[in-house]
């Protein structure tokens, strides 16, 4: 027996996670997962996500106990982790699939998105944050009920325009979502799911305005050194699907454009359920590790590189504050119970990092 385990580290959904990998085989490793009874949708490429609760569980099952760093050196010598590029082709292909049961036949659509996620001057603005947006909007759905597909698509276009203007990218990205979606209007679609603002069912608590300017970001994740985990991502189970049946109507297209707007100051009104779920989604990252903070910020910062450090510090330390002059900082119950103290917490260091001389 070669599964190894090891110390729950990583941040994420209110608990912390550790990885359950084989140094032998993947084959070995789904087998143990199996019996151990973790979930399938848990795998991410080499490892498992396991939560904390069940790390002494495993150990008695047999999973040998290890440090991430000793973890690290095995799992690179059996062949079996998957390297950073490799990880970002499987993350394009995952998004493409989501994309394509997301809405079935318009796969030139999906390809452009992703052509426009995958800018290379987008070093915070990229795959990553979508695909960290559209798990993290599924914990912040907990208790509500499925997603809209109007969610999901406002999650898929609300930064495919990040040209680093505040409140123009939100426009044009607003604009490219009707552009792209009108023609598929009435279009045959398959699978199951639900479509449309109300399928949430109960209201959820709005909050005061929210300007966020330069820096919309993602989903807390579990930190940057885990062996093979993502750059960017929840160490967790993954999202259910996103398949959907309805055709597209014009009342969600006109939904989508105002779910991105929305995302240009984060303030969904009182019972806008859609746009708590859209605006917590894309927040989430605020309530990281504080390695995972720490990398966000870096990589938002350069995604400004062209602007004066001075300039930069009084800019951000002013949007930060405004955040935390807000009532709260998340409109969605999951959002407020597991996210704020830590997201607060994050942008409170932060406004003393760059005040501090």
């Amino acid at each position: 027996m070669a599964v190894l385990v090891d110390a729950p580290r990583w941040a994420a959904h209110g608990t912390t996670w550790a990885h359950l990998v084989s140094d032998t085989s993947l084959d070995e490793l789904h087998a143990f997962a199996e019996r151990a009874g973790v979930p399938r949708r848990a795998f991410d490429l080499d490892h498992y996500d396991v939560p904390a609760e069940r790390h002494s569980e495993l150990v008695a099952l047999g999973a040998e106990p290890v440090s991430a760093r000793e973890m690290v050196v095995r799992l690179a010598a059996s062949g079996l982790r998957v390297s950073g590029r490799d990880r970002e082709r499987a993350r394009r292909a995952d998004l493409a699939a989501r994309w394509a049961a997301l809405v079935p036949g318009a796969d030139a659509v999906g390809e452009e998105l992703l052509r426009r996620w995958s800018e290379p001057h987008r070093t915070y603005h990229g795959t990553a944050h979508l695909a960290d947006c559209l798990r993290s909007v599924q914990v912040a759905a907990e208790g509500l009920g499925t997603v809209p597909r109007t969610v999901l698509l406002a999650l898929w276009f609300h930064d495919a325009v990040h040209e680093g203007e505040a409140v123009r990218d939100e426009e044009r990205s607003a604009q490219l979502a009707r552009d792209l979606l009108a023609p598929l209007v009435g279009a045959p679609s398959r699978s199951g799911g639900a479509s449309g603002p109300g399928s949430l069912g109960p209201g959820v608590p709005g909050r005061g305005a929210l300007d966020e300017g330069a820096s919309g970001p993602g989903v807390p994740d579990a930190g940057a050194s885990g062996p093979g985990v993502p750059d960017e991502g929840v160490s967790g189970p993954r999202p259910t699907s996103d398949a959907h049946t309805a055709p597209l109507t014009p009342a969600d297209v006109d939904e989508v454009a105002r779910l991105v707007l929305l995302t240009t100051h984060h303030d969904p009104a009182p019972g806008d359920v859609a746009g708590a779920l859209v605006s917590d989604a894309d927040l989430a990252v605020l309530a990281g590790s504080p390695t995972t903070y720490r990398r966000y910020v870096r990589r938002v910062r350069a995604e400004y590189a062209h602007v004066d450090d001075g300039a930069w510090r009084v800019g951000r330390a002013e949007v930060l504050r405004s955040l935390l002059a807000t009532e709260h900082l998340f409109a969605t119950p999951v959002g407020r119970d597991r996210w704020e103290s830590r997201a607060r917490a994050n942008v409170a260091g932060e406004i003393e990092a760059l005040t501090t001389p």
